[in-house]
């Protein structure tokens, strides 16, 4: 129950600045009109029932006092047995219509009556009270003290009760019928200027609240459209600075911090980007003239070992390993020049691509490079044609299943498959090896990232090893064909997902 009524409240609260502002303003304007108004009718009400505590005091005990000869039938049905003469009436001279007099003795009500409105005579001014009106009239201490009371056969009352000269008790009383509709039209009035007030002030204070947060919704929209930039490469151009940095106000000194801070990064978005070009270059130049001597000291070796003249055994050892070297070194060489052409967003060639055909080639491949590994295939019956480049994802393709050959052991099964899931090419490459570490999983593919040990336990290296760049080649391929490339690891199961847009889609 707990837990669902504050969910309820938090969706109920308002989340933006300028609604809590507005709210805040009304609640504060409602508890103000509130306290003025419970303060205006206490005040009021307080003034009236003064007035007739006041009436009641100039009364006295006159009119009940009149009641005990009045030769009218008394509430218990008896008569005083005799004509009133003109002393012996009921006295409602210089008496408020509605005055209300009652005379008990030894607390028992003998007479009671009320002055008719519009009325100075005896008529018509007996009251016929129940029990419970006797009850709560005997229970009245004659002390002179004005009480609230109410009386089924009149309502409420203000009474005030004083001995009589002769032992008795007077009780005289006057209507808070006209105090109570006084108090309620005073809050009808105050509820109905007040709710205006409270309709008005939201209004216009939502506007003003409003108006003054532009400034802030300026700070917010260039935060914004920083949020929507690719600063994670690339040259970055940052959008136009907050107009608004008055530093007099809280906005204008946030805009102007902002400001400073987008000078900051801009600052450092074109270092990093001078930084990255540069190594770029570096590593584009680097490779380019790698290529001739790799390939002249490649080229001598294998000259070398055509040598019709007997060869030392260690000399040909040696020899081969330069050969088999320098082809690996080619390789890397190759590998570095095709990550710096991506990086500078060499267009790709865009042709239709059958990928069912270069995952079969691939398979086929990777079945004779790696035999001791079980190879399964999985593939749709209508090819899979992708938009691209095919010596591009022939590469994305190999680099895969040479990964799950070179990092799992000999039994390994290693299954691939291909599908097409809504409008898109998913390939997949599942093997049951023991997984990739965890320190690795995170940057697996980033460039020259190799795990110290291969991804067998206690098993030896992977012959001819990797320059760790064939997973950041799969990524950067992907990455150009607009496609993306997931991997999830654990003992028993790695899996690679590649998904390319497919034709259409």
């Amino acid at each position: 129950m707990i837990p669902a009524l504050r969910r309820a409240t938090a969706r109920l609260r308002p989340h933006t600045l300028r609604a809590r502002l507005t709210l805040g303003l009304v609640v504060l304007l409602a508890v103000s009109c509130a306290a003025v108004g419970v303060a205006a009718v206490l005040t009021l009400r307080t003034f009236l029932v003064d007035r007739l505590d006041q009436q009641l005091g100039e009364t006295g005990g006159r009119f009940p006092a009149s009641l005990e000869h009045s030769g009218k039938p008394r509430p218990d049905g008896e008569t005083d047995g005799g004509e009133p003469d003109g002393d012996e009436h009921v006295d409602t001279r210089r008496q408020t219509p509605g005055t209300f007099g009652a005379r008990l003795v030894d607390g028992t009500v003998t007479d009671a009556a009320v002055v008719p409105a519009g009325s100075d005579t005896t008529a018509d001014t007996t009251v016929e009270l129940s029990a419970h009106d006797k009850k709560v009239l005997a229970a009245l201490p004659a002390d002179g003290r004005p009480r609230d009371i109410d009386l089924s056969a009149l309502d409420d009352y203000r009474v005030r009760a004083i001995e009589g000269l002769d032992g008795d008790v007077l009780v005289t009383g006057l209507p808070l019928c006209e105090v109570e509709e006084a108090v309620h039209h005073l809050e009808v009035v105050a509820a109905t200027v007040f709710g205006g007030a409270l309709i008005t002030t939201g209004v216009a204070g939502a506007l003003w609240v409003r108006w003054s947060l532009r400034p802030l919704r300026r700070v917010a929209a260039t935060a914004t459209a920083v949020t929507r930039l690719p600063l994670d490469s690339g040259e970055v151009a940052l959008p136009a600075r907050v107009p608004d940095t008055d530093p007099r106000s809280e906005v204008g000194q946030v805009g102007s911090a902002l400001n400073h801070m987008l000078g900051h990064v801009e600052s450092a978005l074109s270092t990093r980007h001078v930084s990255e070009e540069r190594l770029r270059r570096f590593a584009a130049d680097a490779s380019h003239e790698l290529r001739t001597p790799v390939a002249a000291v490649r080229g001598h070796a294998q000259l070398a070992l055509r040598h019709p003249g007997p060869v030392p055994p260690e000399v040909e050892r040696a020899l081969r390993r330069i050969a088999a070297e320098s082809g690996r070194m080619g390789e890397m060489v190759d590998d570095l020049l095709l990550l710096a052409r991506l990086d500078a967003g060499r267009p790709l060639e865009r042709e239709d691509v059958d990928l069912t055909r270069l995952v079969l080639d691939g398979v086929a491949d990777a079945r004779a490079a790696g035999p001791g590994h079980r190879w399964t295939l999985d593939l749709p019956e209508e090819p899979v044609v992708v938009t691209g480049d095919a010596h591009r994802l022939q590469q994305v393709v190999g680099n895969l299943l040479a990964n799950a050959r070179l990092h799992t052991p000999a039994g390994t099964r290693v299954a691939v498959g291909l599908t097409r899931e809504a409008g898109s090419a998913v390939l997949t490459v599942t093997d049951d090896g023991p997984g990739i570490p965890e320190a690795v999983l995170a940057t697996v593919f980033e460039r020259f990232t190799r795990g110290d040990h291969p991804r067998q336990p206690g098993g030896p290296a992977p012959a001819g090893g990797g320059a760790g760049l064939g997973l950041s080649i799969v990524s950067a391929v992907v990455t150009a064909h607009a496609g993306t490339v997931e991997v999830t690891s654990h003992p028993g199961r790695t899996r690679f997902t590649v998904r390319l847009p497919a034709p259409g889609s």
